[in-house]
């Protein structure tokens, strides 16, 4: 661990103002070196010859070091806050407006920080941010300001150089990253964390102020954490485009699930012992009427920030048991129907009412529907409210499936302690299985685990005829994924499900491997 700098030091740049005052010394060096011949002789003279100089020096030293008190500090890093990072960035744009001098604004975001901070507590989120503010100065040149501009993102504008291009900011990204991600020590307990990286190079920046350039940075970060953890990007101007359609997305998206443009779209899981579908995963989609299909993940996070996601699941519960009934209606064997359920719903106390009241408005059984939950759930510790809900469920007669195993944290006894039928494997251990031993290994150790705790097992992610083949010869029960089948609306399931059983007439089943 880098070892911290002094506090004062955290600036990164220099107040200028504050050194000695260069023309009145020179005007006072005369008068003081008479006065050192005349006192000290010709000893005093050379003394003085050296300590001036180094004394100069020194002072302009000090003075980098002193903080402006007008600028307001962050109390857990030490490090400015907007208000003075604007100040430096405002004045580095402005030195580099002609291109001789060079720089970039660089911003850091700690990835799922609300995450480790429910999970780990305050302290252990102000040891973070400490720790990852001095690993950013200990990888930075002196004279490299330092910001801290939310509760977990820091900013970053290097000083104005002559050299400076695209791939030496990536290289300096890439070991600000891997500093940033090395483990931290809180509590006896080893952590780790990830973050993503935007940066503009100040040529890039789009015509305007030093408030462009950092916006431009900021929408360089926010494509990375749309690539997922630990990425890193630098800015180019599609991205506002980009950036700028999202907003009209979040903008839309409420009207949107109002008029029913947001909706489930279904796809089919198959049991690996016969082939037949064993039952259909209900998937939000939105159908823009410009854009076409839209993935969730750029419309959930609009709809959880304006506090819809139970709304949603209402509409996917009841469009999804409308489906059912459509299957059954049609004479096409579906057994059951799986929902996501959200933290929002879990913590609903009536979720359990809602749940059965709309099986009986579609006259349905409760083992007709399955209830997906997170695995984060059951590796928190779930409050009495989402306890009683699962349990609930349960009694009720749905199916309750442990959704993305293998990626959080649930334990053994977590499993036990909760009514779980079924765990799905999550698709990062899927991949390459039929070619990759050490994939064999961890799906073999799952499956395993599985059976001995008499739990179903359905693998995601499912794309090839050889992963298939793997999975259902090494005891998975259910297959799901792209090379199964996409997801798709209602209409098109029922041409799915008519081809697929007559595909079934035709093709060899795949048999469980022996012992």
């Amino acid at each position: 661990m880098p070892t911290p700098r002094h506090p004062s030091e955290r600036t990164g740049t220099p107040h200028l103002g504050r050194s000695v005052a260069l023309p009145a010394l020179l005007a006072m060096i005369p008068a003081v070196t008479l006065s050192a011949f005349w006192l000290g002789g010709e000893g005093a003279l050379a003394g003085l010859a050296v300590g001036l100089p180094v004394g100069l020096l020194m002072s302009r030293i000090m003075g980098s070091w002193r903080n402006d008190p007008t600028l307001p500090r962050d109390s857990v890093t030490g490090l400015m806050l907007r208000d003075g990072f604007d100040v430096v960035l405002e004045d580095v744009f402005d030195r580099c407006a002609d291109g001789t001098l060079k720089s970039a604004c660089i911003l850091v975001q700690i990835d799922d920080a609300e995450e480790f901070l429910a999970r780990h507590g305050q302290a252990a989120m102000d040891d973070l941010l400490q720790v990852t503010s001095d690993r950013i100065l200990g990888t930075l040149r002196d004279g490299e300001s330092v910001a801290r501009l939310a509760d977990s993102r820091f900013a970053i504008c290097l000083q104005s150089v002559r050299q400076l291009d695209l791939e030496l900011c990536i290289q300096l990204a890439g070991r600000l990253q891997g500093v940033i991600e090395e483990p931290l020590r809180v509590g006896g307990a080893t952590l780790y964390v990830s973050c993503a990286i935007g940066f503009c190079l100040r040529s890039r920046a789009p015509s305007g102020d030093a408030q462009d350039w950092l916006c431009a940075a900021i929408t360089a970060l926010d494509e990375a954490r749309q690539n997922g953890p630990s990425s890193i990007r630098a800015f180019a101007p599609e991205m506002q485009t980009r950036r700028e359609i999202r907003r009209t997305l979040q903008q839309t998206v409420v009207s949107a699930l109002d008029n029913g443009e947001i909706g489930p779209w279904f796809q089919p899981q198959l049991c690996t012992d016969t082939g037949q579908v064993s039952g259909f995963e209900a998937l939000a989609r939105w159908v823009h009427d410009t854009r076409g299909t839209i993935a969730p993940d750029q419309f959930l996070p609009a709809l959880e920030e304006q506090g819809l996601m139970e709304r949603l699941s209402e509409v996917i519960l009841t469009q999804s048991l409308s489906a059912l009934r459509g299957w059954d209606d049609a004479g096409l064997a579906v057994p059951r129907v799986s929902v996501n359920l959200s933290q929002d719903d879990l913590n609903n106390p009536r979720l359990c009412d809602k749940i059965s009241w709309a099986l009986d408005r579609f006259d349905l059984g409760p083992n007709r529907l399955c209830l997906e939950i997170l695995e984060t759930v059951m590796s928190d510790v779930p409050n009495d409210t989402v306890a009683r809900n699962i349990t609930g469920l349960n009694q009720l007669g749905c199916a309750i499936d442990l959704d993305d195993y293998g990626t959080g944290h649930a334990s053994i006894a977590s499993l036990r302690r909760f009514p779980v039928h079924r765990i799905k494997i999550d698709r990062s251990f899927v991949v390459k299985s039929d070619r990759d031993p050490e994939q064999q290994r961890l799906i073999g150790a799952l499956l395993t685990m599985a059976e001995r705790l008499d739990l179903e097992t359905l693998a995601e992610g499912v794309e090839t005829v050889g992963e298939h083949a793997f999975l259902a010869q090494l005891g998975c029960h259910h297959v799901q994924g792209f090379g199964i089948g996409r997801p798709m609306p209602f209409d098109e399931t029922l041409m799915w499900l008519s081809k697929h059983e007559a595909k079934l007439q035709s093709a060899p089943r795949i048999g469980r491997q022996i012992g």
